[in-house]
């Protein structure tokens, strides 16, 4: 009986382990592209690009890029496949580079259908808008930059952190494409005059995808306010009007911290028109101060000048956002769920019945630290 039991599992064990072993892909001899890049050339052809890390150890250069015109993002496929040595992966994207021409044109999202339908990909990429050509950036080596996938992800990751860009995934991209009370937004980069990457902080699309502008960094941490979407702390400097600058440097700014900031909308539907009443409050933190103030005697007033500059920079953004007819904020989303009967009746149009509505902004600052200095 033992000897029975004993051939039974040495039996299970080798079955176990040949099982194991059977699909076994060694490093080598796989192709992991860790960054997909998409544009439309001069004469509006598909073009789809790869960056690949190389683990053979007789490489010279540790990453190859593969550019090819394309029909789609599946046919392109084969073709990558063919300049390759390694069994094709396409299931490890870091990010997704999407050219500033391909989000000009009207619904190429549905491009993007295989990284969905395909259950065997991922949906946690990062959906990150170019300001110029992918080549120039896909094709980029650099030897005092990380590996560009890499170096990506992580600059989204932690800029998103501090509120001063967004962390959009492909999953979040389609529910934001198909959700009708807000219009998408993603991270944008670009190379500056050095060829070095640069955040420019985040690009607005419309209902279907389409550029329709971009907010810098601090203009993200507004939108991030609005959205009641900030972490624990974000960081703003502001104009102080009244301040005078001395030659060339800008002594009339203020630099905060911001934190345990509360947002409250009310929305109201009135005389045809959606009205929504935005009241923030915050504390902040004192981080430069450029003029000379006492904050002991009139740290009130330094209050007053901070929310009211504040709220303008809102209001600005605010009317950015009605103007181009979109709404990153997501007040469709308060739309419907406080006056759905209107909304109902706008929910095809929102970004236009948006840009009509009447949007009010109270901010009120309360300033805890002014730090070691007076």
């Amino acid at each position: 009986m033992n000897k029975r039991l004993l051939y039974a599992g040495c039996l299970t064990a080798a079955i176990v382990l040949l099982a194991g072993c059977y699909d076994r892909l060694n490093m080598e001899d796989a192709n992991f592209p860790l960054a997909l890049g998409m544009d439309v050339d001069n004469q509006n052809k598909f073009h789809v690009y790869m960056s690949s890390p190389e683990f053979s150890k007789n490489a010279k250069k540790k990453h190859h890029e593969i550019g090819e015109q394309a029909l789609s993002l599946r046919q392109s496929r084969v073709q990558q496949d063919a300049h390759t040595a390694g069994v094709f992966q396409g299931r490890k994207y870091q990010v997704i580079l999407v050219g500033k021409r391909i989000l000009q044109q009207d619904d190429w999202f549905r491009i993007l259908d295989v990284i969905f339908r395909d259950s065997r990909n991922t949906v946690t990429d990062r959906i990150i808008a170019f300001n110029g050509e992918v080549p120039d950036i896909i094709y980029l080596d650099r030897k005092d930059t990380p590996y560009l996938p890499i170096m990506l992800r992580d600059m989204v990751d932690t800029k998103s952190t501090r509120s001063e860009t967004v962390k959009i995934t492909a999953q979040e991209l389609h529910r934001q494409i198909y959700e009708k009370g807000i219009t998408p937004s993603i991270s944008e980069v670009s190379l500056d005059k050095n060829k070095k990457v640069k955040l420019d902080g985040t690009a607005l699309l419309d209902h279907r995808g389409k550029y329709a502008g971009t907010l810098n960094a601090q203009e993200t941490v507004l939108l991030k306010i609005l959205q009641k979407d900030t972490n624990k702390v974000v960081s703003l400097t502001l104009p102080i009007p009244g301040k005078t600058k001395t030659g060339p440097f800008d002594t009339d700014k203020v630099s905060i911290h911001a934190e345990q900031i509360k947002t409250k909308i009310k929305t109201s539907y009135v005389d045809g028109k959606f009205k929504f009443d935005i009241r923030i409050q915050m504390k902040v933190a004192l981080l430069e101060r450029l003029f000379p103030m006492d904050i002991r005697k009139k740290g009130g007033e330094l209050e007053n000048m901070i929310a009211e500059q504040t709220r303008k920079q809102m209001i600005g953004l605010i009317r950015k956002i009605q103007k181009h007819e979109i709404d990153p904020i997501g007040l469709g989303l308060y739309a419907r769920a406080y006056e759905y009967k209107q909304y109902k009746e706008v929910s095809e149009h929102w970004g236009k019945a948006l840009a009509e509505a009447d949007i009010t902004v109270f901010v009120k600052t309360a300033i805890q630290s002014m730090g070691p200095v007076k």
